[in-house]
């Protein structure tokens, strides 16, 4: 079987260089293209080089259009309007769409979700085995618990990060929502400062940190009256999410279009 070609988005950021290394190291995979933004410094440079491995004659280009004319797929960890901006390109081309980028607003969500008629994506705002196996227990105990436990969920990041709640943290509170049957929209409380009143029996409460290097650390918390049930992970190395988007795309390679998400790629739809 042909190896599958993948263009890695954001190629010159930490991600995109964690991705080019993961898909020199795995079998039936290969980079075929690497996309940074316009205007920037790294337009040129070979992709291989810049993630501290031999050249690999993948040279960062900003035109994705050229860059999918030969590929099957394309990761994209970058920011709303770059991925947003990449919808497009990938489900004309008939690519594969995996993406990690956090931060997306209801409009880009549904901007996605339009193209999925015609298209494979896989969706996730995290994509690690393990989080993934997280969300599904935190569905679980929230649809074996009631009201009388209050659900807190704490996520902390390097002091990079741009966004908050992290696209994990939010994933979570979507998992305990639907195990509780509960909007998260209607129910979420964020960022609590000042005389806030009591808990309102039912919120999902959200605090981020941020500081350092930390990958990323999250945890759900569900506190009862002489009791808390605590399920956390933690997040070591970026690589991980790195090789979760190339199996992503790997399982992706000629489904039927829709939106998928790593719950599907890793078989927990149903836990």
């Amino acid at each position: 079987m042909a190896e599958m070609r993948l263009i890695v988005a954001g190629a010159g950021g930490r991600m995109g260089r964690a991705l080019t290394r993961v898909i020199s190291e795995t079998p039936g995979a290969v980079i075929t293209g690497a996309l940074e933004a316009p205007g920037s410094d790294l337009l040129g440079m070979d992709a291989g080089v810049l993630a501290g491995l031999p050249a690999n004659g993948v040279a960062l280009s900003a035109d994705l259009w050229t860059l999918s004319a030969n590929a099957d797929a394309i990761l994209d960890f970058t920011v709303p309007g770059a991925t947003i901006a990449n919808v497009a390109i990938a489900a004309e081309r008939g690519l594969v769409h995996v993406i990690g980028t956090t931060g997306l607003s209801a409009s880009d969500d549904a901007v996605i979700k339009s193209v999925t008629s015609r298209a494979i994506v896989v969706k996730s705002g995290n994509m690690s085995l393990g989080v993934n196996l997280l969300a599904a227990l935190v569905k679980r105990v929230a649809q074996s618990l009631d009201e009388d436990f209050d659900i807190e969920i704490l996520e902390m990041h390097h002091k990079a990060k741009i966004d908050a709640p992290s696209g994990t943290a939010l994933m979570l509170g979507e998992a305990a929502a639907a195990g509780r049957q509960i909007s998260l929209s209607q129910r979420s409380v964020r960022g609590r400062d000042g005389i806030t009143g009591a808990r309102r029996p039912g919120d999902i409460g959200f605090a981020s940190l941020r500081g350092g290097t930390v990958t990323g650390d999250h945890s759900v918390i569900f506190a009862g009256a002489m009791e808390r049930i605590e399920l956390t992970h933690r997040a070591e190395d970026r690589t991980m999410f790195a090789q979760g988007a190339v199996k992503a795309a790997l399982w992706a390679h000629g489904k039927k279009p829709g939106l998928y998400s790593m719950a599907d790629v890793l078989g927990l739809s149903d836990f």
